[in-house]
């Protein structure tokens, strides 16, 4: 039997390597033979799936952190000279304690600072991991940092037709609302980045702004394109001045690894996320999963660590829709690393 692991992480408890690395040993040991393939749709763990998935390595370098101290951030180099970026490891919510989080001043600029170093590698394809911001900038720290880096006595003009010129930028994201407006960045993300409803009319304000500023800048407007409004604006910061298209986080991954050449010999796929409900069911990753594999007959298996709407999943496709969190363990209980991975071995003794 050919099983094929493509599992989320289990946010702010498990990654997805760890996830399948439990899956995969005991399973290995009874016979099975398993294809690990860590996944990620453009958040949290982004970057080591996509560069495991490309044989890159991953550098190190100094950048600002949401509130401009100094940090470590991580990015990735493929071989042929792409640049996979985890927007969250500058400008990540997590960077961030509870009390300190304020998208008034919340800056992306370390996400410049980043894109910079690899532009001085020598890098100029870019894949651009949207998830899991505590900005709401509408990428205007990351212009100024490529500013400040990359023309320090010019303009983001100077930038465009000099140092990036020729670069080609790709978003990992699966959101699709705009920049401003009652769907857009502020409205729809910002009270979770600590924004109250004060802030959120102002954050949409300076967006509304910048935008109108940006198109008579650069004589186009990208601000109402699907995907302009991620990580607070960021995904439009990308598109309006360095032409970025974005494509589905979950897709990009799948096609880079030529998933569905490896169903080809594959009996089940199991996939899986923290928590699955019927939002699931719209583009997330165990969705893609799902759709590939049926065109290919391969029946898939969703586990997660909780599992909602288990009757809407199982008519959207899956074979199996299993929680493996006891019933009656509390959440902070069933999210210690150690406490899931016990409860995924128990899972596999009850289905294998």
């Amino acid at each position: 039997m050919q099983i094929i692991l493509a599992i989320d992480s289990f946010k702010g408890c498990l990654t997805s390597e760890e996830v399948e690395a439990v899956l995969a040993q005991v399973l290995t040991f009874r016979g099975v033979t398993v294809h690990s393939l860590p996944m990620s749709d453009g958040g949290e763990g982004m970057l080591e799936a996509f560069i495991s998935a490309l044989h890159g390595q991953i550098i190190q370098t100094k950048v600002h952190d949401p509130l401009m101290r100094p940090i470590l951030a991580s990015y990735g180099i493929a071989p042929d000279g792409t640049a996979v970026i985890e927007t969250a490891k500058a400008c990540g919510l997590t960077l961030m304690k509870a009390e300190e989080r304020n998208p008034l001043i919340a800056t992306t600029y370390g996400v410049g600072e980043l894109v910079a170093h690899a532009i001085q590698q020598g890098c100029r394809k870019f894949i651009i991991g949207l998830g899991g911001s505590g900005t709401s900038d509408a990428g205007k720290g990351m212009l100024q940092a490529l500013t400040d880096i990359l023309a320090p006595n010019g303009t983001i003009n100077d930038v465009l037709t000099s140092q990036t010129a020729g670069c080609q930028f790709t978003l990992a994201s699966d959101v699709r609302n705009p920049l401003y407006g009652k769907e857009g960045a502020a409205f729809t993300f910002a009270p979770q980045k600590g924004a109250t409803p004060q802030m959120v009319n102002e954050l949409d304000r300076r967006a509304r702004q910048f935008a109108d500023s940006s198109a008579r800048l650069m004589g186009k407007d990208t601000s109402t394109q699907p995907g302009a409004g991620a990580a607070g604006g960021l995904g439009y910061a990308f598109m309006q001045y360095f032409n970025a298209t974005a494509q589905s986080g979950a897709d990009l991954l799948l096609d880079l690894i030529k998933f569905d050449e490896l169903l080809k010999h594959a009996d089940l796929v199991i996939t899986g996320e923290g928590h699955a409900d019927r939002q699931t069911l719209m583009g997330k990753l165990p969705e893609r999963i799902l759709q590939r594999a049926r065109k290919h007959q391969v029946p898939v298996w969703l586990t997660a660590g909780q599992a909602s709407d288990r009757q809407e999943l199982l008519n959207a496709g899956f074979a199996r829709v299993d929680s493996i969190t006891p019933e009656g363990m509390s959440i902070e209980e069933a999210i210690q690393p150690e406490t899931a991975r016990q409860n995924i071995l128990r899972w596999i003794d009850q289905h294998f």
